[in-house]
């Protein structure tokens, strides 16, 4: 053990002057807001820390169409439209009718292009088959034709995972009952059926 100082003695080492005229009752209030200062710190850091993350538990999850799952979409319609030996558009859109995919046959028509988008963005904005859509019109129900990206032609599937639709998916360039089977192929391959 070293020598033992006197507590006055330090204050005078360590503490500027204008401190050591203090009396001892204020030194200690200000040793002691020296002392809390760092430990209300880190308690408003912990409150905000665990207030953010219970505000983002709250958050929803939301499933949604990664590359992965178009790219195995894609594959197997395009070997359901080779089996059947057609040559089809492919589009796959999101939950919103946003374009994500699209690829035209050399063969296909160019009039593919926009059927196949239809169809996708029907299937997907409409939560339905779009052959849903060819079914109302052969009713009679001419109204449907002025609903906003209505398209009443059968090929266009939704994408639904647990009830949520996330997209649409959709071929054009052969007979219809066709196009309806290789969109349904991708499905199958995505959902491994």
């Amino acid at each position: 053990m070293g020598p033992k100082i006197a507590s006055n003695k330090i204050e005078q080492i360590f503490l500027p002057s204008a401190l050591q005229a203090l009396p001892d009752f204020i030194w200690n209030i200000c040793v002691a807001r020296g002392s809390i200062l760092p430990m209300l710190k880190l308690l408003f850091a912990m409150l905000a820390f665990f207030a953010a993350t219970a505000f983002a538990a709250d958050l929803p999850t939301k499933k949604y169409l990664n590359l992965a799952a178009i790219k195995t979409m894609v594959t197997a319609a395009e070997a359901e439209a080779q089996k059947r030996h057609v040559e089809v558009t492919i589009c796959i859109v999101d939950e919103s009718g946003n374009l994500l995919f699209f690829q035209k046959a050399d063969a296909a028509s160019l009039n593919t292009i926009q059927f196949a988008q239809k169809k996708a963005r029907h299937a997907a904005l409409y939560r339905s088959p779009s052959k849903d859509g060819a079914d109302a019109l052969k009713k009679g129900n001419t109204d449907v034709l002025a609903f906003p990206d209505f398209f009443p032609n059968q090929g266009g599937l939704p994408i639904q995972v647990d009830g949520q639709t996330i997209g649409g998916i959709a071929a054009s360039g052969a007979k219809s009952e066709i196009d309806e089977a290789i969109a349904q192929a991708a499905l199958d391959a995505l959902f491994k059926k």
